[in-house]
């Protein structure tokens, strides 16, 4: 009984952020921090950064991702499933309905009105998730480091219009993440070699 009141609530809570969610996986990120990590305490901070650092480097969109992670993470492979279905199901029937009469649909002046203050909206959730991960992540030098580089290369890469996907700024971050561990772990058995 009391994990099916889990699942429920696994559901009915993925199935409000979806409902709510506009802009995408990056705005979806403070909702999913907010509802996970402060209010309900399912998740750390350090495994809100893992689950983020996952759902991006792996294929398929941030928001279905996290939703499948914290899904399983609570309720094992139906939990997952649960998870995901319910984070899909708002953004489906919307453009399901929104699809059957788009064209007069765009033409609303109230319609065109609303989407032009949900943009603005979308900004600031997209800034304040990456405030937030950048705060929580940022603790030593090589984090710093990886951030001002990424940072100053996707600037000059914006700026100059050189098309780089950030699929490559993952992987190599990723990469030399893994080198430092490598190098750092080497010192520290040379260490103890030593003494």
């Amino acid at each position: 009984m009391k994990q099916k009141r889990s699942l429920a609530l696994l559901f009915f809570t993925m199935l409000k952020i979806g409902l709510f969610t506009f802009g995408g996986g990056y705005a979806m990120l403070a909702l999913l921090e907010n509802e996970f990590v402060e209010k309900k305490n399912w998740l750390t901070k350090e495994e809100f950064l893992d689950m983020t650092a996952l759902a991006e480097s792996t294929p398929g969109p941030i928001a279905i991702n996290s939703a499948t992670y914290i899904g399983f993470k609570k309720g094992g492979a139906l939990g997952s499933a649960l998870a995901t279905l319910a984070v899909c199901i708002p953004s489906f029937v919307v453009i399901f309905a929104i699809s059957l009469f788009f064209d007069r649909f765009l033409q609303l002046e109230l319609v065109a009105r609303a989407f032009r203050g949900i943009q603005a909206c979308v900004v600031y959730l997209i800034a304040a998730a990456g405030i937030k991960l950048l705060k929580s992540s940022v603790k030593d030098v090589f984090s710093v480091v990886i951030f001002a580089v990424t940072f100053a290369v996707s600037v000059c890469f914006s700026l100059f219009a050189v098309s780089f996907s950030s699929v490559f700024f993952i992987l190599i971050s990723g990469a030399v993440g893994y080198a430092a561990w490598l190098i750092r772990r080497r010192a520290s058995a040379e260490k103890e070699a030593k003494k």
